[in-house]
């Protein structure tokens, strides 16, 4: 059930995301798990385009901000007004309450309105004037930020980073998806185009099938031995999470699901590696030394022969 329906929300959203289906099977299955996406790539790759994509494919409520240094965190989550015709206190529900959030740029606000993401992020609430208010469900959040950029920008802070289960880049397409999109044959605007092919229903059975995908023994015996890799790395400063190392086994097991699988294998953990584990450390010296970092860290953890 989950294989097919990752077949048809790929096949959907292609049809406005040209040449992308890696990612494309990567979001899905970030969704499946229960978890958030962080799209970090330079302007013009899509990024926006994929959530909207995403969000028309789904039969459920979709909301964009638009983060910018002047936003507050009641434009995220909320606020009472007083409503002078009624003379009583009325409570304006922000964009969070919603299906399918997409933040755009979300390193332009302050640290104090990305903070109003966490405890929505995390706990799928929010807290308005002392009343705390359960979000819809599902509730998934793109968000994109352009990492070039530093002037009028923040970066995100370790904690929040966390919350997201995976990041990644869309990357430029190939010579000939990019040659359609100049010569307009992959037209702007082609997601106005797209309808939904499965309900949020559909999507929280999908994270139900997850719960209930097998991860053996051995491959959250992987995780953990790939976690403690992490801490005692000499270029890495802090390792990798508890936390982050069950959003590893949770990514591996909706990726295996998404592959027509009720088990994980040692391969899903390593599939979904380069998108849990890097945005969780915290790393020595500068970028360029970082590179080849989760490399190394693979390499030294032998590999399970057996099956999970």
């Amino acid at each position: 059930m989950i294989q097919e329906l990752t077949e048809k929300l790929t096949a959907n959203i292609s049809r406005a995301v040209r040449g992308k289906d890696g990612q494309i099977h990567l979001v899905c299955a970030a969704l499946f798990a229960g978890g958030h996406v962080l799209l970090e790539d330079v302007p013009g790759t899509g990024k926006t385009l994929l959530a909207r994509s995403l969000a028309r494919s789904v039969d459920g409520g979709f909301k964009r901000i638009q983060f910018t240094p002047d936003l507050l965190p009641s434009d995220i989550t909320g606020i009472n007004f007083y409503n002078t015709k009624e003379q009583e206190f009325v409570l304006r529900r922000g964009p969070v309450f919603t299906n399918i959030l997409l933040a755009d740029e979300v390193n332009r606000a302050t640290p104090r309105t990305q903070s109003a993401l966490l405890e929505c992020m995390e706990e799928r609430r929010t807290t308005i004037d002392g009343e705390t208010l359960k979000l819809p469900a599902p509730f998934f959040v793109i968000a994109t930020q352009n990492p070039t950029e530093i002037q009028g920008t923040y970066p995100l802070p370790e904690a929040q980073l966390d919350r997201f289960m995976i990041r990644l880049a869309l990357g430029y397409p190939d010579r000939d998806e990019e040659i359609k999109v100049i010569s307009g044959a992959a037209s702007f605007g082609a997601e106005e185009q797209l309808t939904a092919v499965c309900t949020g229903e559909d999507i929280l059975a999908a994270q139900n099938g997850v719960n209930g995908c097998k991860a053996g023994e051995a491959v959250c015996g992987y995780i953990a031995d790939i976690a403690a890799a992490t801490r005692r790395h000499a270029g890495v400063r802090l390792g990798l999470s508890t936390r982050g190392a069950a959003a590893l086994k949770r990514m591996s097991c909706a990726l295996a699901m998404t592959d027509g699988r009720d088990y994980a294998m040692p391969q899903d953990v390593l599939e979904a590696a380069p998108y849990v584990i890097p945005h969780r450390l915290i790393y020595k010296g500068y970028d360029s030394a970082r590179a080849d970092v989760l490399g190394q860290i693979l390499e030294s953890v032998p590999v399970p022969t057996e099956n999970g």
